[in-house]
């Protein structure tokens, strides 16, 4: 049997051309994935000009938003054990390990970094998940301890978390910064409504999708992206919330958010040069927490010295 004539039409591709699935991004908000209630959004570009996504820009209702929802959650977190926090901290870090490679191409979108230098930022930043996960039940016995007294007494002090704080993320480093300033704020029992870096927000808001799946309880962290100065004002102003991180603000806007913290007399963290790189200290676990200091009487001290 005679082969049949092959029809050029056949040859031809046909298959279309898969078209992707652009991603949108949201804030995080009581452990919800909500849009700005405004309906804004702005263009966020990289490092050359190029659009990526257009991301939610938060206004000052998402901010009172977030506070209500950290407030909520205050309770519940502060009062869990310091062990409890450290395993939650850690299963963070597992998380991000598996998203590796998603957090890569985010960050070095956002700071214009080679592939090998936005993969090393990335493991810094899990490693530094895992540093704040070891120090949750540890840092009660650097701060806190008993004091000696003249008198049958004992005193003895202890550390307990400030309560919400806002916490602007560093504006340059947009995923190792960010892990830098949030991880001791939460590891302490405090709960965090975080300003994104406002150029390049999308790591935050990845971050918000890893927290949600990695057991820490909504309200907790809350994220937002927007105009840093719109934001920052009222979380500033309001008097609910207890503590301000000002890494993210520059010296004019930081400022002003001083004198609006001083109202209700917030703890503030100015803004410093900080190199994100190494390895920190203790100063941003201790920077949001209080003392309790309590006194028991032991008993009157008898002629021989001894006391019951």
């Amino acid at each position: 049997m005679s082969e049949k004539p092959k029809n050029p039409k056949n040859t031809e591709n046909t298959e279309q051309q898969r078209l992707s699935v652009f991603k949108t991004y949201k804030l995080y908000v009581g452990g919800k994935f909500p849009r700005s209630e405004s309906g804004r959004v702005y263009e966020v570009t990289d490092s050359k000009g190029d659009w990526l996504a257009n991301a939610p820009q938060s206004s000052r209702k998402d901010a009172r938003d977030a506070v209500v929802a950290a407030r909520k959650a205050f309770g519940g977190w502060s009062g869990a054990t310091a062990y409890n926090r450290g395993q939650v901290l850690y299963r963070v870090a597992e998380m991000l390990e598996g998203r590796r490679d998603q957090f890569t191409r985010e960050v070095a979108d956002a700071e214009g970094l080679g592939k090998s230098k936005a993969a090393a930022v990335v493991d810094a930043a899990i490693d530094r998940w895992v540093w704040y996960a070891g120090w949750t039940d540890k840092i009660a016995q650097v701060t806190g301890g008993g004091n000696p007294v003249a008198g049958p007494f004992f005193n003895l002090s202890s550390p307990e978390p400030t309560g919400v704080v806002a916490v602007l993320a560093p504006q340059e480093s947009s995923f190792l910064g960010l892990v830098s300033v949030v991880a001791p704020v939460i590891a302490t029992g405090n709960t965090a409504v975080v300003v994104a870096s406002e150029k390049s927000p999308l790591p935050a808001l990845s971050l918000a999708e890893v927290l949600a799946t990695s057991d820490v309880p909504g309200g907790v962290v809350n994220v937002l992206s927007g105009r840093t100065a719109e934001i920052a004002v009222p979380l500033a102003a309001h008097q609910d919330v207890n503590a301000i991180d000002l890494a993210g603000a520059d010296e004019t806007l930081a400022k002003e958010l001083e004198i609006a913290a001083a109202d209700n007399l917030k703890r503030v963290l100015r803004p410093q040069p900080v190199d994100y790189a190494e390895t920190p200290g203790t100063e941003r676990l201790t920077a949001f927490l209080e003392t309790k200091t309590v006194w028991h009487p032991t008993g009157a001290l008898g002629a021989s010295g001894s006391s019951y």
